[in-house]
């Protein structure tokens, strides 16, 4: 099966090529030096070429904050950008697979999220990958749209990384305790990713490691488990607080928890808790 990933160069796509490579998958890891996904003659050209089975995009304008202010290019990469992949994974006959992401909804939900509730985003970078959402339902005839949150791995920066880090400088720690979700490992995610693109189950995922906790839940994890892991010594008291404490340029959604209702009701053995997840990357680290 030949695979073409996009963002090949990002958190989740260094751990897909790893995965893709690692079993009999030909693939064509693509980043904005190999393609410009806001070209559209580029992406047929190099999709076309290579002529894959499956495309999963995960190039993406993720900067939640930065996009309130820079509007058009988060347009540019998440809708137009997607827009073009989907047109040219079409033309080459190819299965496409869109990341997305909780941001999709209004956060103010009490129950988790199903794939089919209605789409409420509230920020710049949720309305734009919600666009990309639109634009690849609309453009193409095979595609699974997979929804993730709070996603960290080995490559590149991400949360678990960060408080590994000020947990063993800062002498105080106040961690946002009214946001919940379910930390993803990009291991974990991109295992599902491989299995979905075998079949063809088309439609809408949501796809996130299970249980949810709250960022500073989570923190007081990545602490614990760290000492026992990495034998790391943290010397931050570790403290609660509100949304409000941290003002940002974006709002974040206080609830994340999505439902994975699609991934049961396809067939799927459900994606780990997260705990585990965190385990075995903080294993990895090691």
């Amino acid at each position: 099966m030949k695979v073409l990933v996009t963002g090949s160069g990002g958190q989740l796509g260094q751990d897909l090529m790893l995965l893709l490579q690692g079993q009999d998958y030909e693939v064509l890891g693509c980043d904005r030096q190999e393609m410009d996904i806001t070209d559209l003659d580029q992406c047929q050209e190099v999709i076309g070429a290579f002529a894959p089975d499956a495309v999963i995009h995960c190039a993406a304008h993720t900067a939640v904050d930065a996009a309130e202010t820079d509007v058009d290019a988060a347009y540019l990469i998440n809708a137009t950008g997607s827009r073009n992949v989907a047109l040219a994974a079409e033309k080459a006959g190819a299965k496409l697979v869109y990341i997305s992401t909780d941001y999709v909804f209004d956060g103010m939900s009490v129950e988790p999220y199903h794939e089919y509730d209605n789409t409420d985003p509230k920020s710049i970078y949720g309305k734009s990958k919600r666009a990309g959402e639109i634009l690849v339902q609309s453009l193409s005839s095979k595609f699974f749209i997979v929804r993730t949150s709070w996603v960290y791995g080995k490559y590149g920066n991400n949360f678990v990384k960060t408080m590994l880090k000020l947990g063993q400088e800062k002498p105080l720690l106040q961690v946002v305790d009214d946001q919940k979700g379910s930390p993803t490992y990009t291991v974990d995610l991109a295992r599902f990713l491989l299995e979905l693109i075998q079949t063809e189950k088309y439609g809408v995922y949501h796809a996130s490691n299970t249980e949810s906790c709250t960022w500073y839940e989570f923190t007081q994890a990545i602490f614990a488990e760290a000492e026992d892991i990495l034998g790391l010594k943290f010397t931050a008291k570790l403290e609660p607080c509100a949304t409000e404490q941290f003002p940002r340029p974006a709002p974040r959604p206080r609830n994340s928890v999505m439902e994975h209702l699609a991934i049961r009701t396809n067939g799927f053995q459900d994606i780990r808790p997260w705990r585990e997840g965190l385990r075995d990357f903080l294993m990895e680290l090691k």
